[in-house]
């Protein structure tokens, strides 16, 4: 079995039976499908608008990003495929309270994907964890930083980040220890290195050198997953192979398969590894199924 614990619908040019023909295709059983919600404040228009869907353009020109109402039209048409993540903007002012409704009005289960241009430990966002950890709901979190130094060594500011840092990700680990938080993104897995604060690149390169910050979190607060998606996982493991079955190996109880687009990338890699049986079971489908019980 297989779960693609990250995915979404409506954008990259494929509806939903696209989608499930792509699943079909890599063998997939189930998929998490979660939502994006560009605030107005925070739209802009970089890569993504011209690959989301375009029905779901405001009238003032921002897009709405991946909606609960698309996830759900997708379930409704494919009702054995997929579990329902959403995360309602905190600063909406009541993301709990509609969270709650949703899961149980819709059968959400899964809180994500976190993806806004604020710092993860801001208290609007930890009011949205807690219920989220109190439903027994995952909380998916993107994390992109809004600095990274140039090959000069000066910082340079993204205004395209979301969450902050590793520092306000530990912050709301600390905040919220009855939540599980699931780690995703350029900015969370460049930190599996030591070298994370000095590389000038959002996918960083080369051998993993001592003194990544992942690690440490890891060990330190056990409420802390990650998922395999997308290329930011993918260009951290496949840097250093070696260091890839290591990490696999200490924390396979805390990692999930998961894609955040199409293809067949990431189980081509995990292959070349030739884990155990028992830790890649944990990685294909049984953490996200102790995680959320679909």
């Amino acid at each position: 079995m297989i779960i693609d614990s990250h995915q979404h619908v409506f954008w990259w040019y494929r509806d939903d039976a696209g989608l499930v023909a792509d699943l079909d295709e890599h063998n997939i059983d189930l998929a998490w499908l979660l939502t994006w919600h560009i605030h107005p404040a925070e739209a802009s228009k970089d890569r993504y608008f011209s690959v989301l869907n375009p029905l779901r353009v405001r009238p003032d020109g921002t897009h709405a990003g991946i909606t609960l109402e698309d996830c759900l039209k997708c379930r409704d048409n494919y009702p054995d495929r997929f579990v329902i993540g959403y995360c309602p903007h905190p600063l909406l002012g009541n993301a709990p309270e509609l969270f709650e409704a949703a899961y149980k009005m819709y059968g959400v289960r899964v809180c994500g994907e976190w993806k806004f241009r604020m710092l993860f430990d801001d208290p609007r966002c930890i009011n949205l964890y807690r219920k989220a950890g109190e439903l027994g709901c995952p909380v998916v979190l993107h994390l992109d930083v809004p600095y990274l130094k140039d090959e000069n060594g000066e910082r340079q500011y993204d205004d395209k980040w979301y969450g902050g840092t590793v520092a306000n990700l530990e912050r709301a680990l600390a905040a919220c220890p009855e939540t599980i938080f699931i780690g995703h993104a350029p900015g969370f897995w460049r930190e599996i290195s030591g070298d994370a604060e000095n590389d000038p690149e959002i996918y960083p390169t080369g051998p993993v050198v001592p003194g990544g910050k992942l690690v440490p979190l890891f060990e330190t607060y056990p409420n802390l997953c990650a998922d395999l998606s997308a290329g930011s996982a993918l260009a951290a493991l496949n840097r250093d192979p070696e260091h890839a079955k290591l990490f696999f190996n200490q924390f396979a109880d805390r990692l999930l398969f998961g894609r955040d687009h199409y293809g067949n990338e990431l189980q081509d890699f995990l292959i070349t590894l030739d884990l155990p049986k028992a830790i890649s079971n944990k990685i294909y489908y049984e953490n996200a199924q102790r995680l959320v019980n679909s």
